[in-house]
């Protein structure tokens, strides 16, 4: 199904700026320039709780406010549980520490060998190269260094990291992120990939990226075509609603697919958000109409002031096993946890192997039916009889 033939509830519109130029509206530096980022922006645009209220003056010292006009388009300003709206607007439950939360969640400083290089795992490498994003996630990771709103100072030195990779043979990837990476100029972009693009023994380029969700005016012709000359250049985008698949991402999607670009999505499971089985599997469904594969559904970082949006681990296995077995197998991403101090993405499923005994192995499928299977071993013993 392409953009224009996708259902009008899924186009979002130029909304409350209706009376600007479209010209203008679909100039993504002009979305930026235009960004909400103050209390006083939202309180011009819509009615505050009070928790929110308090959450704006809060933000400043944790972690920016900003939203562009088009994903403010997609917040219901009625309806204060919204779930667009939980993930931008700041909340003062951002200024409650919960147990086990920390500035640095996943330990990347502790495997940063050079600034913006996080090297964890033996044959990939993390490379951020901005800490700028186009708006800013409430439950963001990296709250400590995206908008130094903390005052944490963070500069990438994209030339020392491009040669600690040159310097590294055993790394044959690496994930590109930030702060968002599309927001560097085409010029710039350009340049980046092509000198990755001329290391030897690095055989994939990834970019992770919320752009195409919050500024989908990004994903330009020219962008699009930087991104095909380099490939293939893996792109996982960011999107947790299905309220966030709207017609302009669709469209954004299908360029990118279209110059050869590979696509998945990773989500954060989040409360109020879309920890409930029929969202989840509205999001995983609309992704796949737009070409894009649900890739990570994410356990929520154990960043400060999230413990309002975390939800309970077992209700992550019960979401996905509300998947399987009830849409398309590769539409159910994998539930992962990435541990807290560095230990990586760790995979949380619901259990389907009961036993593995000797010669075979009790199965319990997604109707909860017992099956067995036999083991594969060289000399399976008899399989006892079934159990009533």
């Amino acid at each position: 199904m392409f953009p224009q033939d996708l259902p009008d509830r899924w186009h979002s519109g130029q909304g409350l700026w209706s009376d600007i130029p479209a010209e203008s509206w679909n100039d993504w530096h002009w979305q930026l320039r235009n960004r909400l980022t103050s209390l006083k922006d939202l309180e011009a645009r819509m009615t505050l709780t009070p928790e929110e209220r308090a959450g704006c003056l809060f933000a400043p010292g944790k972690l920016a406010l900003a939203v562009t006009p088009h994903f403010f388009n997609l917040i219901d300003r009625d309806d204060p549980a919204c779930p667009i709206r939980r993930q931008v607007i700041p909340r003062i439950e951002e200024s409650v520490l919960s147990p086990g939360e920390t500035p640095d969640p996943v330990g990347e400083d502790g495997d940063s060998p050079v600034p913006g290089i996080v090297h964890r795992y033996p044959d990939r490498v993390l490379f951020l190269v901005t800490d700028r994003c186009a708006a800013y996630c409430r439950y963001c990771t990296r709250s400590r260094l995206v908008s130094n709103a903390q005052q944490y100072d963070f500069h990438p030195d994209l030339e020392a990291g491009l040669g600690y990779i040159a310097a590294h043979p055993g790394v044959r990837d690496v994930l590109i992120s930030g702060g968002d990476p599309l927001l560097l100029s085409d010029e710039k972009l350009d340049k980046l990939l092509g000198r990755l693009r001329a290391i030897p023994h690095l055989e994939v380029i990834r970019i992770g990226s919320r752009i195409p969700v919050f500024l989908p005016q990004r994903v330009t012709p020219a962008l699009a075509d930087i991104l095909r000359r380099h490939g293939p250049v893996w792109v996982n985008i960011h999107t947790n609603h299905p309220r966030e698949c709207t017609a302009e991402l669709a469209a954004a999607c299908e360029r990118l697919a279209l110059a050869g670009v590979p696509l998945g999505n990773q989500s954060v499971l989040l409360q109020g958000v879309n920890d409930d089985a029929e969202t989840l599997r509205s999001l995983t469904h609309r992704l796949l109409r737009m070409r894009v594969r649900p890739y990570y559904l994410y356990a929520c970082d154990l960043i400060e002031g999230s413990g309002h949006l975390r939800v309970p681990v077992a209700r992550g296995v019960d979401l996905i096993r509300s998947l399987r077995g009830h849409t398309t197998g590769f539409a159910v991403p994998q539930y992962v946890i990435d541990a807290p101090g560095g230990g990586g993405k760790i995979p949380v499923n619901p259990e389907y192997v009961e036993a593995v005994r000797e010669g075979w192995v009790q199965l319990r499928n997604y109707e909860d039916r017992p099956f067995r299977y036999p083991s594969g071993e060289a000399r399976p013993s008899p399989l006892p009889a079934q159990e009533a």
